[in-house]
């Protein structure tokens, strides 16, 4: 086993490429090509009909989607928590990091024979490239805590998510070429660009994740036992963190906050592009344009989030920034000019970079330094995640299903805001501790 110390900037490079590596899914599966080509490909523009049939039953395209990645979020968020804690028990944090990896980037390749003819496939790939995702995501997450010290750890994390934005725009500009220029290759078939692009985010994470496989460490078996079987391994790991959280006020408090404003920001990320496209209409050149906006802002907004943390304390930062969030769903509701989509863009990258890798070094933080079971420690938190999305999107899609107004699905998502700015309160009130009021 590789001998390493904490706060290596070689090591903390190499772990930050596994957010330039899997981004690419988040912003060209996630946010901008597939779901206008999906949307495109599922919808009547001539009779207004965005009604489709998987496997018999009848649904809104953007509610299929929708009811896809809950269903997708829900099974990782069941077995995620056993999977991780085995990682730990077995030292197999790195094997299974590799396994969703591939079973997310082959997907994603997958998602090249996606057509209307082969709908129930492509959502299958969907899901699964999904699944893929949350579980390279999971494992990464846990080296937070093995590679940096407290002190460093909000900054590392906004190094990461740095990583992330820029690489997934990197690619998307690639992606670009094929989408608005097809005649230079000769391209033909109008679908083909989008498929291609779908075929090419598999192979950039693929790819680019071969850098922290090599570098990242392997973490040693808290069970030594090698005749116990998987389950009583996973089992009994579970309950040793479950317990050791228990004992732990501050992540008790922390992950019900994180919980229910995840719930909110995450199903905006997913939905975005879907909105814009319903309420405005405004087409995959500027729709896009717009989601690649939020990415770039994103990278600024991470840094100075860590930036204010460090000055105002984690959890201070997070209410301020969970209330402007509030503010935008309200104002979604409302949007009525393509200007005021910008606008608010704008502002949605600025707090999403910045909320996501607060909150993952602010859980980090929260950790006891002297453990090795970090995996499971953070099992807990992406649960936390997937289990909001699981609600998030499943309301989103329930309300425009009942509805047929994605506005009051936007508007819903404020509820979660506020119950979640309320329980930061909590904490906030709770913890006086230096790990949360970082000077």
């Amino acid at each position: 086993m590789k001998i390493f110390k904490k706060n290596d900037k070689r090591l903390i490079r190499s772990w930050s490429m596994y957010d330039w590596a899997n981004s690419a899914y988040n912003l060209v599966i996630t946010s901008t090509i597939f779901p206008v080509y999906y949307t495109t490909i599922t919808s009547n523009k001539e009779t207004g009909n965005d009604i489709v049939s998987f496997f018999g039953f009848e649904l809104i395209n953007t509610a299929l989607s929708n009811f896809s990645l809950s269903i997708a979020y829900l099974l990782m968020a069941i077995s995620l928590p056993f999977i991780s804690a085995y990682s730990d028990a077995a030292g197999k944090r790195k094997y299974f990091m590799r396994i969703f990896t591939y079973v997310g980037a082959i997907a994603c390749m997958g998602l090249f024979f996606f057509k209307i003819e082969t709908l129930e496939l492509g959502i299958i790939f969907f899901a699964l490239a999904a699944m893929g995702y949350i579980g390279g995501v999971a494992f990464n997450n846990s080296y937070l805590p093995v590679i940096a010290t407290p002190d460093e750890q909000d900054r590392v994390s906004a190094q990461g998510f740095a990583y992330g934005y820029v690489g997934c725009v990197t690619l998307q500009l690639i992606c670009f070429i094929f989408v608005f220029k097809p005649d230079w290759f000769g391209i033909t078939d109008p679908s083909l660009p989008a498929r291609l692009s779908f075929f090419l985010v598999g192979l950039w994470w693929i790819s680019f994740a071969q850098i922290p496989f090599r570098f990242l460490p392997r973490n040693k078996p808290t069970i030594e036992n090698e005749k116990l079987s998987f389950f009583v391994k996973a089992k009994k790991e579970f309950l040793s963190v479950f317990e050791k959280i228990k004992q732990i006020p501050a992540i008790k408090r922390f992950l019900p906050a994180y919980f229910f404003y995840a719930m909110g920001v995450q199903t905006i990320m997913i939905v975005a592009a879907a909105f814009g496209e319903k309420v405005l209409n405004l087409g995959a050149t500027k729709l896009i344009a717009s989601i690649l906006l939020i990415q770039l802002v994103a990278i600024g907004g991470a840094f100075i989030m860590s930036a204010l943390a460090k000055k105002f304390g984690n959890i201070k930062v997070l209410i301020f920034v969970v209330t402007i969030w509030i503010f935008i769903c309200v104002g979604a509701f409302f949007l009525n000019s393509e200007y005021q989509f910008y606008g608010m863009a704008f502002l949605v990258g600025l707090l999403m970079g910045g909320i996501q890798s607060l909150s993952r070094s602010t859980y980090s933080k929260l950790i006891p330094t002297d453990v090795e079971d970090t995996t499971a420690f953070f099992s807990f938190y992406d649960v936390s995640e997937k289990l909001a999305i699981v609600i998030g999107l499943f309301t989103f899609g329930i309300i425009e299903q009942l509805t047929h107004n994605i506005r009051y699905s936007a508007l819903c998502m404020s509820v979660f805001f506020i119950i979640g700015l309320l329980l930061l309160f909590r904490v906030l009130k709770f913890n006086k501790l230096q790990i949360i009021q970082s000077n």
